[in-house]
């Protein structure tokens, strides 16, 4: 997922968790590191044999959090991951590609077409999971199922084509 703290942008990966001990990915940099939840939001984080101290306040929305460390505070936003591929797909000039490209690794969750189905302009076109959060790939053009190259339960990677579209003429 992306991380937005401040104008740093990161790409942040759960790699994987066992109790405390969590090993996670920052920007293709993995970290092994002791995180145990304390009350009200709060967190204590051991790395590299240091401590560190961290309170979580969570907007309503719950992508957007406040982080008091003992001398700081930084916000730090979760940048929705649909969101996201529909940006990247679209780029300056809000064309649709002609296919749809899981942007992380996770597993195909459910895929509500099939070869010929006719999509109009924000229809989901397939559900992927990724570090236990399900999101709606849409297409934000007009266009046809043309091949789906992946099935429910599949394992898929970053960048992998998943479906190819026909995208219907502009008149």
């Amino acid at each position: 997922m992306e991380i937005r703290i401040g104008d740093r942008v990161a790409e942040v990966e759960l790699l994987s968790k066992e109790g405390n001990n969590v090993h996670i990915s920052i920007d293709g940099v993995e970290y092994e590191v002791d995180v145990a939840m304390v009350e009200r939001g709060g967190c204590s984080i051991l790395y590299a044999g240091k401590s560190y101290n961290a309170e979580f306040v969570r907007s309503d929305n719950g992508k957007h959090y406040r982080v008091n460390t003992n001398f700081s505070t930084y916000d730090v936003d979760i940048v929705d991951s649909s969101a996201k591929y529909l940006r990247l797909k679209k780029g300056n000039d809000e064309q649709q590609d002609n296919k749809i490209v899981s942007p992380m690794p996770g597993k195909v969750v459910s895929i509500p077409v099939k070869t010929g189905d006719h999509l109009n302009a924000g229809d989901t076109a397939i559900v992927i999971e990724a570090m236990k959060m399900q999101s709606n790939y849409k297409v934000n053009a007009d266009c046809t199922i043309k091949e789906i190259l992946v099935q429910e339960g599949d394992a898929v990677s970053a960048d992998q084509v998943l479906i190819l579209l026909d995208l219907d003429k502009a008149e």
